[in-house]
């Protein structure tokens, strides 16, 4: 029986596409690299829900000051039904280590937080996304692919500021093709 048991985790083990590489935070966090979580998880293992205090997140953004980390929820495949005008940003990937995204319609770039964005790295403040491809599926919230941290490449515009993300860990192929395929539309 152990002989079988060995002989199906190797089976299994062979079928495994990649392994995600570990995160290097300035931060415990118990989020792995490229899983799926839903907004409830994030939120509890970014320390911002506990089991005493879940504070209300409706926007897509969530600035984490006692971590120094800014964690972006984003969905690409915007409906007119779901979202209004103010709210369809141009968020999507370039390419494997590249991300397209859009703050919100009242970030300027001279603002602090269009300024906490643009400097973070010299501010020592970490940017981690969060990706999902639609806001649901059937009629369950669909739940984030996590990215991973991302750092400044460059902006455009302001209010809302369009930021290229360089990601710290490449995007694997599946999450690829989930996130650009949108850029056309």
């Amino acid at each position: 029986m152990c002989a079988e048991l060995i002989e199906v985790l190797q089976y299994r083990l062979g079928l495994i596409g990649s392994v995600a590489p570990d995160l290097n935070l300035p931060f415990v966090c118990p989020l792995t690299l490229h899983a799926l979580y839903t907004r409830d998880e994030i939120l509890a293992g970014l320390g911002h829900w506990t089991l005493a205090r879940q504070p209300d997140m409706r926007e897509g953004v969530l600035h984490l000051p006692a971590l120094r980390v800014d964690a972006f929820l984003f969905t690409l495949n915007k409906t007119d039904r779901e979202f209004s005008p103010s709210t369809m940003y141009q968020d999507y990937a370039i390419n494997e280590e590249l991300f397209h995204w859009q703050s919100q319609s009242t970030t300027s770039v001279d603002s602090p937080t269009g300024r906490r964005y643009i400097e973070h790295a010299r501010r020592d403040h970490t940017i981690l996304l969060f990706v999902r491809e639609f806001r649901k599926t059937g009629n369950l919230s669909s739940p984030f692919y996590f990215l991973g941290p991302a750092d400044y490449v460059s902006h455009q515009g302001s209010r809302p500021v369009s930021i290229t993300w360089r990601l710290r860990h490449r995007m694997p192929a599946v999450l690829l093709r989930r996130t650009a395929r949108l850029v056309t539309g």
